[in-house]
């Protein structure tokens, strides 16, 4: 009998055109566990605010980054897949899905029901969780299976920050650069409300978060806290590199107002530049896979942020995409 793995990223857009990217915000930003205010206000700042006026910007950006084989945050996902397949063997069903757009969770789980594994394993390609990414995400495959006549054995993962694997294989590609060449690292996560960081705090913590010396270590109150993974990730990566404390700094992108995540990721680039730093070295530990995110925001617009306040070159570290190591990591991440 086999088993199964359900890989599940974010998703994408199926083409960088202003109508499937306005699909695809519909549907990712109508999420309530992403802009988590009431039915009503969420509709009328979706539908008729946002995605009305952002998918026309947005499909441009798109389009600075897609390829003949499409969007790169599919196609190191299907290569992922794949390359995951070839490692477990078959006696494993290995498929993808994406929250949002295609391939659907629906669609790959219904493909996994009709092999019949004896147990599936879900894994949400988040490594720090989040009830925007993560929890959502496992909610729609609960959504999903719920209905089915016989529900096999489930095996979920909710977070893989503090896996070991996972940092090996963070520091794979971390070491293909001379820390000594850079005069700054920045740890660059992907931002979320403060008020969603608090809502978590206070459910599954019994406390609140104080956006402070609370994230310094990981506790059984703050385990599943976003901003405490993501600083423990930044911990664990430059004690293994030797990055002292002076020369790194842990932010946050992709903020929509100021009521996100600090420090933003821009405004600590800005700084680096008029200090005089020339040269910074970028990590992206969110992100598993390379894409709009990583590959334009801070591969092209913090440069040119760099560049205009002094700087001279922002380097981006490669996320896992298909490194060996990570596909071995996830294979060691699923219980067998």
């Amino acid at each position: 009998m086999k088993e199964a793995i359900l890989l599940i990223n974010l998703g994408t857009p199926d083409a960088p055109t202003p109508g499937k990217v306005g699909k695809y915000l519909t549907q990712f930003l109508n999420d309530k566990r992403v802009i988590d205010i009431n039915a009503v206000g969420r509709f009328i700042l979706v539908n008729l605010i946002i995605v009305p006026f952002r998918s026309f910007k947005s499909a441009k950006l798109y389009q600075h980054i897609w390829t003949k084989e499409g969007s790169p945050l599919l196609t190191n996902s299907i290569a992922l897949k794949e390359k995951v397949q070839k490692e477990v063997g078959d006696k494993y069903i290995v498929e993808l899905a994406m929250r949002y757009q295609t391939p659907s969770i629906k669609d790959s789980l219904e493909k996994i029901r009709q092999q019949r594994p004896s147990k599936i394993h879900v894994l949400p390609l988040y490594p720090q969780y989040a009830s925007s990414s993560t929890g959502s995400t496992i909610e729609e495959v609960l959504k999903q299976i719920k209905g089915w006549e016989v529900i096999p054995s489930l095996n979920i993962v909710s977070k893989f920050y503090d896996q070991q694997s996972f940092i090996d294989a963070l520091l794979v590609e971390g070491k293909k650069h001379n820390m000594n060449e850079y005069d700054h690292v920045v740890f660059s996560y992907h931002g979320l409300p403060e008020r969603q960081i608090l809502k978590a705090s206070a459910h599954y913590g019994g406390s609140t978060c104080q956006m402070g010396a609370c994230c310094n270590s990981i506790t059984k109150n703050n385990q599943y806290c976003y901003r405490a993974n993501s600083f423990e990730t930044t911990r664990q990566i430059v004690k293994a590199l030797n990055i002292p404390e002076e020369k790194y700094t842990t932010s946050f992108q992709s903020r929509l107002d100021e009521k996100w995540l600090k420090p933003f990721s821009d405004k600590v680039i800005e700084d680096l530049a008029k200090k005089g730093k020339k040269n910074v070295l970028v990590f992206s530990p969110a992100f598993v896979a390379d894409c709009l995110e990583t590959i334009y925001e801070i591969g092209t617009e913090y440069q040119e942020i760099f560049k205009e306040h002094g700087g001279e070159k922002i380097t981006l570290v490669n996320s896992l995409n298909t490194n060996d190591v990570w596909v071995k990591a996830i294979k060691k991440m699923i219980s067998f």
